[in-house]
Parts: C-alpha cells; structure tokens; sequence
C-alpha cells in the first residue's frame, strides 16, 4: 500500500507538472463557459508579437512562458507568491533594462567594461529590507551621482577627445585674427555689422536671426532659410550665447566662436553637433523688447 501511494503521488505529480505548460482542457457546457473561453481567446491578440518585440521572449521557450502564465493566473490572493512573481519581474528589469542602460550611459559602446551586478544587487537588496547595508540611502544616492559622472565624463573625453583638442586648437588660432575680441569665458565675437540699439539684459525677450555652422563649416541650423527669425528670452540658449548677446546692441551682426563648455559639453545635439565641439555662430540681433 505504501509503495502504491508514493508511486500515485508521482503519477500525479508529474501531471500536474505537465499541465503546468499546456492549456486547460476547456469545457464548454454553458454560455458562460464559452464566453470565458471566446474573451480568453480574444485577449491573446498581438500577444506573441509583445512578447517577443517588448518583453525580448524567445518563442523557443514559449513553454515556460505558459507555465508561468498559469502559476500567475491561479496564485490569486497569495501573498507569498505575489511577492516572489513581483521579485521575479523586478529582477528581469535589472537585468534586462537597467544593467544595459548603466552600463550604456557609463562606458558609451565598450562592451568590455561594466557595472559589477553581485555588487549591484548587494546594494539593492540591502537598500530594500534594510539590513546590512554599508551606506545609508541618501549617502548611496550621493556617491553614486559623483562617481558615474566622473566615470561618464572620461568615457565622453576617450571617446570624443579629438573634437574637444580641435576646438580648442580653433580658438586659439581664430583669437589671433584680426577684429577678432574675446568675450568672459572665453566666448569671441567679430563685428560684422555695428548696431546702435539697446543692449539687452540676460533676462530680456530678444528677436535675432542666425547661422550656426561647426568649426568646419557645416551648417547645422538657419533661421535665415527658414525665413523666420526666432523669438527667446537670453537665459533660455546656450551660456555662450547669453554671453554674446549680452553684449551686442541691438542691430548689431556678430559672427561668434563658442568654446564646447559654453555650448553642449558632453552632450550630442543633433546629428552634426558631437560631444564637446566649439561652435560658430552668425548672429543678428533684431529687436530687444
């Protein structure tokens, strides 16, 4: 009888086991069961398509995929094993988005390099029940902030150093040239045309018209082939152009040099402006008012 018994729970282990990847065998004996069924069946339309484009499932294991389905569907109200599935789904979002986005942000393409994950979760679990951990929250926050963008910052300069040493071989040379001036900062400035007006403040509304082009001549943005000058408050661009424009009266034309870190720094701007690039712009100042 004992053997009987170990043997029975086996057998119906390992069908509940196999059940755990297949359909329920539907019963369709009223019309409820076969609306049930019919919105079931309804519900999975374009499923396949979000589990392999937005949850990266691979169809080859589609079966775990229903195994889990059906755990999920039938755990109800427990609350253990809603703590374990939301475990579940918060570690695949490690994994799968925030890891590859830290890194990404951190060392740019190098595949070579990144965050240790052992150590990650080492902070995220104790940062989560409160036990063990060697920093407090608000300390974590703090040294993380300082130390990616230290690590972001000498990714950016490998990586896009070459443009910062051409800018800065630009100006160096371009202050040499004649009716060439050098404003705070270091932004330059050539007059083109003398202006008579007001001179505005940093929080004055402006009307200008402009070129900008890269330090070799590409444009990158005109409001003179849109045909319509651009409306701002001088606080609201770029430092480099709040220093110039701060110092033009109105109806002036400037050509002015602007030094990468009083432009976009480390950040792309579009597809001509790379990280790091001085920048020449054309600038005529309209109206102050």
């Amino acid at each position: 009888m004992k053997k009987f018994t170990i043997a029975a729970f086996a057998v119906a282990a390992i069908a509940m086991l196999s059940c755990g990847n297949a359909a329920p065998k539907a019963n369709l004996k009223s019309d409820v069961d076969t609306l049930s069924y019919a919105i079931g069946m309804a519900q999975t339309q374009g499923l396949k398509d979000y589990l392999v484009t937005r949850l990266d499932v691979d169809t080859a294991y589609l079966d775990e995929f229903i195994k889990g389905l059906n755990e999920g569907a039938n755990a109800g109200d427990d609350k253990k094993k809603a703590a374990y599935y939301a475990g579940i789904q918060i570690g695949q979002q490690i994994s799968n988005q925030m890891m590859k986005g830290i890194n990404h942000e951190l060392f740019g393409e190098d595949s070579t390099k990144t965050i240790s994950l052992k150590n990650f979760m080492a902070g995220f679990i104790s940062g989560t029940t409160g036990k063990g951990g060697l920093m407090s929250i608000d300390s974590a926050q703090m040294v993380a902030q300082k130390m990616m963008q230290s690590i972001k910052a000498k990714t950016m300069e490998k990586a896009y150093g070459p443009n910062k040493a051409a800018g800065e071989k630009f100006l160096a040379a371009n202050a040499k040239k004649e009716g060439v001036k050098t404003l705070p900062g270091g932004v330059q400035y050539k007059v083109i045309k003398v202006g008579t007006g007001k001179i505005p403040a940093d929080t004055s509304m402006v009307k200008v018209n402009y070129e900008g082009r890269t330090i070799d001549g590409k444009v990158f943005d005109s409001s003179y082939k849109r045909n319509m000058p651009a409306d701002f408050r001088c606080n609201q661009v770029i430092k480099g152009w709040t220093t110039a424009l701060t110092h033009m009266p109105a109806g002036s034309v400037w050509e002015v040099y602007i030094p990468q870190d009083q432009a976009y720094g480390e950040r792309q701007q579009g597809e001509d402006i790379k990280p790091f690039s001085a920048l020449v712009f054309k600038i005529e100042l309209l109206e102050v008012k």
